[in-house]
């Protein structure tokens, strides 16, 4: 079993992130950590909450509230993507009563914050922790500023950040995370800690589209399967009208997922950077990955750049089924 914390910034796909995360065997999930992104960060903790409270754990992880900002700029978020409680509108979904569908977890976040925290746990289990990131960088990198020692001995870093073959989702060259704080992201890989990169090459070719919802999902006839099918509504609604998806992407989820079993993915090598001070490429990820590439240097990440949709795809249903 793999110890995992997740830090994220608790949109829609984060929120099936965590379902997938907390009901897979193979990850003990130490803590979920939460960081302004999608939405702010007051939100994203009150969403984990929310999730929380639905899958009714009886020994749920510690939630810690993390950063409210990246580490040198305004804060930029999705609202349009995830809607303005970062959930697709749940959080005003009303029964037939009249009543909030989803009321106000009954669930508290920690005292200690997400940095604190996050160190605290991988000097705890020294060489045992992998960091699955599904938002910003910036509680990473700044635990890694407080405890650089401590923090190196972190077994691993799996982000769902970057675009390096394909565009980005945020601009044409970046991907949304690493666009919102890229001064994080070139922290935590200046850092020597492993780092793994799920990019947008990979997670815009898996998909849940509404017919595997309305066949595999919607049936099931749960509260979290409700609560699923409620969640992905206007995410859905998005990607249709933006790219022409009829579903959404599973970007957060796909992180997990390598977390899992990467054999699902395929990988390679290679030394990674991220523009911070481009006027036009902000938050660009830029790695040289022909097969002969003009200047060779020592790689510092690992990046998916192929995956088998079809498997992850069944992985992940079967534990939206339990």
């Amino acid at each position: 079993m793999k110890r995992v914390i997740i830090d994220t910034d608790a949109g829609v796909d984060d929120a099936l992130a965590l379902i997938f995360a907390l009901r897979s065997p193979e990850l003990f999930v130490e803590a979920i950590t939460t960081v302004s992104g999608n939405v702010h960060v007051d939100l994203c903790t009150q969403n984990v909450l929310r999730v929380l409270d639905i899958l009714r754990l009886p020994s749920p992880p510690p939630v810690a509230r993390g950063e409210e900002k990246p580490l040198s700029r305004t804060l930029f978020t999705a609202p349009e993507v995830h809607g303005e409680d970062g959930l697709g509108g749940v959080h005003s979904i009303r029964n037939n009563l009249g009543d909030l569908k989803y009321p106000e977890p009954p669930l508290e976040a920690i005292e200690i914050s997400a940095p604190e925290l996050i160190a605290d746990k991988v000097g705890k289990y020294d060489g045992e922790i992998s960091i699955v990131t599904l938002g910003p960088l910036t509680n990473i990198a700044r635990a890694i500023n407080h405890k650089p020692a401590t923090m190196r001995s972190l077994k691993e870093i799996i982000c769902m950040a970057g675009a390096f073959r394909t565009y980005g989702n945020t601009t044409p060259v970046a991907e949304f995370n690493a666009y919102v704080d890229p001064e994080a992201l070139e922290i935590v890989l200046d850092s020597g800690i492993p780092v793994t990169f799920v990019p947008l090459d990979v997670t815009e070719r898996v998909c849940l589209t509404e017919d595997c919802v309305a066949r595999e999902i919607s049936p099931l006839g749960t509260k979290l399967s409700e609560f699923v099918v409620d969640l992905v509504q206007g995410y859905m609604k998005y990607h249709k009208e933006t790219t022409g998806v009829p579903g959404c992407f599973l970007h957060d989820p796909l992180a997990v997922g390598v977390s899992i079993d990467e054999s699902v993915v395929e990988l390679v090598e290679g030394y990674v950077q991220v523009e911070t001070a481009g006027k036009i490429t902000r938050g660009m990820t830029v790695c040289d990955l022909r097969s002969v590439p003009c200047v060779k240097r020592a790689p510092n990440a690992r990046i998916c750049t192929e995956v088998d949709s079809e498997r992850f795809l069944r992985l992940f249903l079967s534990r939206i089924r339990g």
